[in-house]
Parts: structure tokens; C-alpha cells; sequence
């Protein structure tokens, strides 16, 4: 039985790493704690910087000048994660570092300014993960089921495939933000404080939560017409959330050691999934008519499908990636949140045009009560030598947003490529996307972003 737990582990060990596309890196940074290599300590360290060429939105200055484009460069992520599995059950994850840092904001908390501690400057390290988790269940000791039970600040948030997705391994250069749909309102950076249980039965995998949301208090505005009020995040003295996440695996059966979904193996694997789930939080938001606060529900329901293969001769090393989803969001009436990630501008005083909506710099109608389908592929491109240096994969992706609050639906798309030096390991992402800029709640356009992503990943 020990000799099955042992290979059950080192094998999942093996998976994770192989999963990213270089069969070389091996475990990467692991430290064995016992003899038998059954208790370790493995370490994970990347960084994720970011070369832009942005078109602001209108209405956009940035460090008190206006402006219509900026290039710039900054931190997207830097993280590390400890995974320590200190017995054949129990296992501790944590998970810190820092986000979205660049020449204008993402300094430490209350920092302003031009100084030592200026408002770009020295960001403050925060944990993004840190939670405790015990397998009830051995893969192996009941037949085909196997169950594990956690609680702290964790990942396991249910809904969909993306939102729990690593952002170690896109297929695009990043993820499209809505498929975090609370994110940094009532969670932290996508996790929540709860209680967690996740498992399989054979090729069928299952994720639930139970959850205490963070905090939000946001002061509806007051309206006369109940057709106009519009929702926004106030949970008052928040009730549990409820999330879980339900997929049948068709062919290889993915590691569930760690909750974080791979977005594209490389061709180092053959899966097909199809996935649905959901998120509720009762209570979470409030609108206000003619002085009555009345109360709604967060719910959030979506349904997916990843496909990722080789394909062709095997000698040649072709793969194919795609995922489809779709989202359904309920957040109360006329609900709709802004979001421009790494966004280095800000309002212009008395801007003499017409500003855009959703505000300045590259924010977007990001999130909102309405629907969402999103769909990315990308191909891995055919090579001749046993060790390429160089593996290329280029991507498109599509998305469709339709929101409760704007008058017209919007359509944005995303064209890049992959250069794997390492595979995920060490890799260079190009991508250029658009995004919706809304003037009135009818009348959109479209500006654009180049983005040059150089990642490293330990």
C-alpha cells in the first residue's frame, strides 16, 4: 500500500510538471523530506512581464497629461507558490506575491507620489492562496473515488474551468478577466475564505465550496423608476457563498493535486472535457428606489468544453487547442463593472469630448448581468528536430459580451502567438486584442493593445 500511495504522488508530481510542456524540467525545485521522497516540499517561482502599446479611451490623461496611446512596461505577476505534502494526507499550499505593477500605480497600500515609496513603487507582497487539505479518500483505496476536504483562503471557486484556470500555462497571453467574475470585490484576487471538498469518480471530477465572501459596501444609487436602478456590490453582513465545479474527463484524466487548470499542454497530453458549474451568494448586491434598499442575489451559472491534443504525425509534434465557454451572470438589476487591467490612466478634468463610459485608460465593460461566450484556439506548429529551439503556436480568440445595462452587445477578439523556448518554462507571447469603447450606451467602437509577454517560470 505504501509503494502504491508513493508511485500515486510522485506520479501526479510528474504529471504537473511534464503538463507544461518540457519533459526536461523534470519535478523542477522539489525537497524531499523524507527517504522514500513520499513527503517533500516543492517550490514554484515566475514572473510574467509585460511590454505594452495601448489606444487610451477617451477622456484619458495619465500623470496629469492627456493622452490617446501609451507605451509602457510592468510587472504583471510575480509569485511563488510552496506545496508541501508533509504525509500521505495532508497537504499545505501558499501562494504570494505581487500584481499588476507599473510606472504609474501599484505601489504599496496608501502610497502617492514621486518619492521613495512612490504610487508605483515597492508593492507590498499579499497571500494569494493559503489553505490546508486532507484526503478522506486515497486515489486507489475506494475503488474509483477518491475525496479530499480543505479550508483556508482558496481557489477551489467553482463556475468554470477558467476561473479556476493556472496562470502559469494560457493559451492567449492572459485570461479575459470575466471568467472572474467577483474579482477583487467580495474575493481576494479569485479566492474566498471557506471550505472546500474536491475528488473523482473514474473519469467524472467534482469541486465544491462553501464560502464567507469578503465584505463589499457600495452605496446604491437612488432612482425614481425601478427600470433604472442599478445594482452594485453591498452584502451587508455577507451570507455563505456556494460554488462547485462538475466535469467528465473523455480520455487522459488530469491531475487534481492542485487546484489550478492547465490552458494549454503543449501536445504533451490528449484530453477532451466538458465542464459546467456554478457560484451563488445570497444577498450580495442592492439597488435603491425612491429610498427602499432592496436586495439581490449573485448567481452565476456556465457550461464549457476544452479539447487538447496531438494531432497529425507523431513525429512532428502538432497539437491543437480550444476552449469554449459560456457564462450567465446574474448580479441584480442593470449590474455592470468596468475593469482595465493595468490601467496607467486617469480622468481628465473637464475633458471637452466625449469620455468613454466605462472610464479611462484600456477599462472596459468587463463583467455585468447578461451573457458571455468566449472560445480560444490555437495551433501547436509542426516541427522537424528532436529538441526544437524554438516550438511556435499561434492563437485567436473570440468574445461576446451582451449586458442588462448597455443598449448593444459587444464582439472583441484576440490574435497572437506562443515562441516556447522551454515550454512554458521560458516563453515569449505576442497578442493583439481589442476591447469595446462605449461613448453612450448605444454608440461603441473599438481600440486595440499590443501586448509582448517574456515569462519565466521555475
Amino acid at each position: 500500500m505504501r509503494n502504491l500511495i508513493k508511485g500515486l504522488i510522485l506520479s501526479c508530481i510528474g504529471t504537473a510538471a511534464f503538463a507544461q510542456g518540457s519533459p526536461d524540467y523534470g519535478a523542477g525545485m522539489k525537497f524531499n523530506l523524507n527517504d522514500d521522497g513520499t513527503k517533500y516540499l516543492r517550490v514554484l517561482a515566475w514572473n510574467q512581464i509585460w511590454l505594452r502599446s495601448t489606444e487610451m479611451n477617451p477622456g484619458t490623461s495619465i500623470n496629469g497629461e492627456e493622452a490617446t496611446s501609451s507605451t509602457d512596461i510592468g510587472n504583471r505577476r510575480l509569485r511563488i507558490l510552496l506545496h508541501a505534502q508533509l504525509s500521505k494526507r495532508y497537504m499545505i499550499v501558499t501562494h504570494f506575491g505581487i500584481n499588476n505593477q507599473t510606472f504609474t500605480n501599484g505601489g504599496a497600500a496608501g502610497t502617492s507620489g514621486t518619492g521613495a515609496y512612490g504610487q508605483g513603487k515597492k508593492p507590498g507582497l499579499f497571500f494569494t492562496d493559503a489553505w490546508n487539505e486532507y484526503a478522506v479518500v486515497l486515489p486507489g483505496e475506494a475503488n474509483k473515488f477518491s475525496l479530499s476536504l480543505g479550508g483556508g483562503l482558496h481557489y477551489y471557486m467553482g463556475l468554470s474551468r477558467m476561473t479556476m484556470s493556472s496562470t502559469l500555462n494560457y493559451l492567449t497571453v492572459d485570461a479575459p478577466i470575466f471568467n472572474w467574475p467577483l474579482i477583487e470585490n467580495s474575493d481576494q484576487f479569485a479566492r474566498q475564505m471557506g471550505l472546500f471538498a474536491k475528488g473523482k469518480y473514474g473519469h467524472f471530477e467534482y469541486r465544491l465550496s462553501y464560502n464567507k465572501p469578503f465584505a463589499t459596501n457600495q452605496v446604491p444609487v437612488d432612482v425614481t423608476d425601478a427600470s433604472a436602478a442599478v445594482a452594485v456590490d453591498n452584502n451587508g453582513n455577507t451570507k455563505w457563498s456556494k460554488a462547485g465545479y462538475f466535469e467528465y474527463q473523455f480520455f487522459d484524466i488530469e491531475s487534481n493535486l492542485l487546484p489550478y487548470k492547465v490552458g494549454t499542454y503543449v501536445g504533451t497530453k490528449k484530453v477532451f472535457n466538458l465542464g459546467a458549474g456554478f457560484y451563488s451568494a445570497p444577498d450580495a448586491t442592492r439597488t435603491s428606489v425612491n429610498g427602499v434598499i432592496d436586495k439581490h442575489n449573485i448567481t452565476l451559472l456556465s457550461a464549457d468544453a476544452f479539447l487538447d491534443m496531438p494531432i497529425g504525425k507523431k513525429e512532428k509534434k502538432m497539437a491543437i487547442t480550444a476552449y469554449s465557454v459560456f457564462y450567465n451572470y446574474d448580479f441584480g438589476p442593470n449590474y455592470l463593472r468596468n475593469l482595465g487591467i493595468m490601467n496607467v490612466g486617469s480622468a481628465t478634468p473637464d475633458f471637452a469630448g466625449q469620455a468613454a463610459l466605462a472610464g479611462p485608460g484600456n477599462t472596459q465593460p468587463t463583467m455585468g448581468t447578461g451573457n458571455i461566450w468566449y472560445t480560444q484556439a490555437g495551433f501547436l506548429l509542426p516541427c522537424s528536430a528532436e529538441k526544437p529551439k524554438v516550438r511556435i503556436q499561434p492563437f485567436g480568440a473570440y468574445t461576446y459580451k451582451d449586458f442588462e445595462a448597455l443598449d448593444k452587445s459587444s464582439s472583441q477578439f484576440d490574435v497572437g502567438a506562443n515562441f516556447f523556448l522551454d515550454g512554458h518554462h521560458a516563453k515569449i507571447t505576442t497578442q493583439y486584442s481589442t476591447r469595446p469603447v462605449y461613448v453612450t450606451k448605444s454608440d461603441s467602437s473599438l481600440k486595440g493593445e499590443f501586448i509582448l509577454q517574456l515569462q519565466i517560470y521555475l
